[in-house]
């Protein structure tokens, strides 16, 4: 291995420890303590090194949520092909709602909090367009009647998942409200 391609693997190695160390942090204790200096500590590296890799907090979260979307992408993909055709949309519902519950500051970074990060556009990236291509396979063929009603029940299932984490709405009606939601899905009209 040359001396170039070991600076090469130390700092791909320094960047995925940096962004490790934020989502760890922000999933114990929450965003708002997520500070350069804190992972500067953590990673045990100067703040400089930090921001040789991300230019401020927000690249450091888009990170973050880049690779949450990526995790939930395989996740809802693993549900819809598991599942038979008819259970593909309950699948990715549930899968969706089990990762947000789980990953409460990474979900945040992916849906919640200010990004860069562009949808439905030329840049977006492809992560967010495989996750996004999951909820639309779930409904048959991709087009654009089955990525609106992916659209739709994305917006559900983040409302959904919002209102339980801030709960303003029982987890224990979950049951109720996810089989409602199926049905209106399952059986909207053509």
């Amino acid at each position: 291995m040359t001396a170039t391609e070991r600076r090469e693997r130390q700092r791909a190695e320094r960047h995925r420890l940096i962004i490790t160390a934020a989502r760890e942090l922000a999933e114990a204790e929450g965003w708002e303590t997520v500070t350069t200096r804190r992972l500067a500590d953590k990673v045990e590296y100067s703040q400089p090194v930090l921001y040789g890799h991300f230019a401020n907090m927000e690249a450091i979260r888009d990170a973050v949520a880049l690779e949450g979307i990526g995790e939930l992408a395989e996740l809802l993909r693993e549900a819809r092909l598991a599942a038979a055709e008819h259970e593909a949309i309950r699948a990715i519902c549930t899968a969706y709602l089990e990762f947000a519950a789980a990953h409460p500051a990474a979900y945040q970074a992916m849906f919640s909090l200010p990004t860069s990060m562009k949808s439905a556009s030329d840049e977006t990236p492809a992560p967010l367009r495989a996750a996004f291509n999951e909820m639309v396979s779930a409904f048959g063929p991709v087009n654009d009647r089955n990525a609106a009603l992916a659209e739709l029940i994305w917006g559900s299932l983040h409302g959904m998942a919002v209102l339980l984490r801030s709960g303003r709405i029982p987890p224990s009606a979950q049951e109720q409200r996810l089989n409602l939601l199926v049905a209106l899905f399952a059986n909207a009209p053509a």
